[in-house]
């Protein structure tokens, strides 16, 4: 065998060395315990073990380490002799929540958490709610995890997702601030997001139907607001921020990239995920919102790849990591790659003075004239559609008024 290393470490047996070695692997980016091999990296020879030793070590393990962890383990067999290996990274989120205790938790969060997860068959929990976060670690001693609170507090833990839409990097056009149980948190940011968006409509056939076509493609962007959420740092008082421009979405979370992986390493199609938050992601996982740990980045790729003139860029930045999709052309057609330059003459422009509206009630035909680039005379034009279609109606007088929109 090879040598030890930073993160593997051999013991000729089990005892308070190995969980002394495991604590400061849990301290600081994880790592192995190889039971049954000598310093020299050679096997104990006659050394054996069975599935009762595992959990007695477990145990004992369990017992002796606060916050108490259960690692990950397995036998592994080496010229004839077995050797055990154990693996263990205990994250931030899996410590318990300072003063936090099971009244903490909104059971009906849980309750509708667990629902979904039995409704997926990726696994299965036990219906009262309690023994369901028992079973996932969330819950020790009726202390509630750190996960537990960010996702089932009753109190609004203000983890924000900050979304803005910009016109240039210092006119902003309209702002939300969002934050709350983080499976809503997530909802609420996509369909934020999506109302900035621009849509495409290509009429396919000869009957009426029309195919949209999001500005960006709506999985890829789910993939980095859930990136953002669910691999930020919590421990940081940083927002998560997204920006919306013209031409190009910014995501930004505190927290750089988490243990050994590079930026080089996500270029590529086989590198290994490293988890910050081990329990938030479990939590996604289990609920379907995310596939294999680390598989994010490659499907982002394979998105794009429809859309051709798209970039998909990533850096670390000062205390975070930001992400970025940008265009130079916006593809408005599904026939082939080739993308076509002028929008279709069947757009109308009342439709995307609507989309503004909804977002800036207040907004102004002049500021309107800005951000579409068209004069204030065909902005009127396009308001007296919309007037004229009861899509509208303005309330109050033309300084200090705002629009409203009626549901249709």
């Amino acid at each position: 065998m090879k040598g030890e290393t930073q993160h593997i470490e051999y013991k000729s047996g089990f005892n308070n060395e190995v969980i002394e070695t495991l604590t400061a692997f849990a301290n600081t980016n994880g790592g192995k315990v190889l039971v049954g091999v000598k310093n020299d990296g050679v096997p104990v020879k006659g050394f054996t073990i069975g599935n009762e030793n595992i959990q007695q070590w477990l145990n004992e393990i369990k017992t002796k380490m606060q916050p108490s962890i259960i690692p990950d383990a397995k036998i592994i067999e080496y010229k004839n002799e077995d050797v055990y290996l154990q693996s263990m990274q205990y994250s931030w989120d899996s410590y318990p929540y300072p003063n936090a205790t099971a009244d903490s938790i909104n059971w009906d969060k849980v309750k509708k958490f667990i629902a979904k997860i039995n409704l997926t068959g990726r696994f299965q929990l036990p219906e009262n709610p309690q023994d369901a976060l028992i079973k996932l670690r969330m819950l020790q001693s009726n202390v509630p995890t750190n996960a537990a609170m960010i996702l089932f507090s009753k109190e609004n833990l203000l983890y924000n997702v900050h979304i803005g839409r910009f016109k240039t990097p210092s006119m902003i056009i309209a702002d939300k601030m969002i934050n709350g149980n983080l499976f809503d948190v997530v909802e609420e940011s996509m369909q934020t997001i999506m109302g900035h968006l621009k849509f495409a409509f290509e009429i396919t056939g000869r009957t009426t139907q029309r195919t949209e076509i999001p500005e960006y493609p709506l999985e890829a962007v789910r993939e980095l607001l859930l990136n953002a959420i669910i691999h930020r740092d919590y421990k940081s008082s940083t927002d998560v921020q997204i920006k919306v421009f013209d031409q190009k979405i910014t995501f930004f979370n505190p927290g750089g990239l988490y243990g050994r992986i590079t930026e080089e390493d996500l270029l590529t199609n086989i590198y290994q995920a490293s988890t910050r938050n081990k329990q938030i992601a479990e939590a996604f996982y289990l609920i379907h919102d995310i596939e294999k740990y680390g598989s994010g980045f490659i499907r982002i790729r394979q998105a794009i790849a429809d859309y051709p003139t798209m970039k998909f860029e990533f850096r670390e930045f000062g205390n975070g990591f930001v992400s970025e999709f940008s265009y130079t052309e916006q593809k408005i057609t599904t026939k082939g790659d080739k993308v076509i330059h002028n929008y279709s003459k069947t757009e109308d422009m009342s439709e995307k003075i609507l989309d503004i509206i909804k977002i800036e009630p207040y907004v102004t035909i002049d500021k309107l004239s800005v951000l579409l680039n068209k004069t204030t005379r065909t902005i009127e034009r396009n308001l007296s559609k919309l007037k004229a279609r009861d899509l509208i109606e303005r309330i109050g007088p033309d300084k200090g008024g705002y629009w409203e929109v009626k549901k249709k």
